[in-house]
């Protein structure tokens, strides 16, 4: 039987049930290898950041070792705040309109064949930050035309003009994360709107119907597996190809409880349940996260 413990730190005063334990399919091993030293020293010589290090995400020590990494643009304080996430929250500083030119340095360093590009949110900014994302698949282009780019980008207060600067741009990928389900959204994302993420994703389609669309669902922090089915099925409305799914792990104790940990089985479930709903592909497992294994993402969702 699994132990659970009953927490009173979640927003609103809400008590949940917060398994005591991690299951074993969730430990994974300590970074460090030759190639995750050589990842991480080029980012500070280069003044870049990670989503990798910033979210403190599991997969970093496998992702790395395989010469694959989400960069992080925009600077590393977000102007939102939202109770799953381990980046920091802030007044960001300037952003450098250099950053695109010394991410493609990196890329080409790295010998990156996929990269993703994922920012802050910086709702401080006039179009959010848009021109920095098409700045770098520009930017990485003109040095490796051959490296496919994917975007992660934030939702822009639901603003057209900047979604259609980045669209311009032709990334590979545009991803924009659901993350949780409508009932949740308020207590998980109170700067969000489940209707407005659903709508960048349906402009973007619009904007280029040729494009391939991205996004992702963190499961276990309180979703009913209904609730969870029924955010895959709007997503599918809005014609979104790729769909990743993975398993929520609290950051720190400020942030929201874990309500439940899925199994490998029922995200193998899911996964068979995303494809029967006409996904193009499906990541689904416990260490899943956006970029989990993007490059195969890639590859998977390209148009025959």
């Amino acid at each position: 039987m699994e132990l659970v413990q009953l927490t009173a730190d979640k927003p609103d005063g809400i008590r949940a049930r917060q398994p005591e334990r991690k299951p074993p399919w969730l430990k994974v091993q300590a970074p460090g290898g030759p190639n995750y030293v050589e990842i991480r020293r080029l980012m500070r010589d280069l003044d870049l950041h990670t989503v990798c290090e910033e979210a403190r995400c599991p997969n970093i020590g496998e992702c790395w070792e395989h010469r694959a990494a989400t960069f992080m643009v925009l600077g590393d304080k977000c102007t939102r705040n939202c109770a799953y996430c381990a980046v920091s929250h802030g007044t960001p500083t300037e952003y450098d309109p250099d950053e695109p030119a010394r991410l493609a340095r990196a890329v080409e360093k790295i010998g990156l064949n996929h990269v993703v590009i994922t920012s802050v949110d910086r709702d401080d900014l006039p179009n959010g930050g848009a021109e920095i994302f098409a700045a770098c698949v520009h930017e990485i282009r003109s040095r490796l035309p051959h490296t496919s780019v994917e975007l992660l980008i934030p939702d822009f207060k639901g603003s057209e003009a900047a979604l259609r600067m980045v669209v311009t741009a032709r990334p590979d990928i545009l991803n924009h994360n659901l993350e949780t389900v409508q009932r949740l959204y308020r207590m998980a994302r109170p700067g969000g709107s489940y209707p407005r993420a659903l709508e960048l994703l349906r402009r973007a389609k619009a904007m280029d119907p040729a494009s391939v669309t991205k996004s992702g669902l963190m499961c276990g922090l309180g979703e009913e597996w209904d609730e969870l089915l029924g955010a895959m099925q709007d997503l599918c409305r809005e014609g979104v190809d790729l769909l990743t799914l993975g398993q929520y792990l609290r950051p720190s104790a400020s942030h929201l409880p874990v309500a439940r940990f899925y199994t490998p089985a029922e995200f193998d479930d899911l996964r068979d349940a995303g494809l029967e709903m006409g996904f193009r592909h499906v990541e689904a497992g416990p260490l899943v996260r956006s970029s989990y294994h993007a490059w195969e993402q890639a590859r998977r969702g390209a148009p025959a």
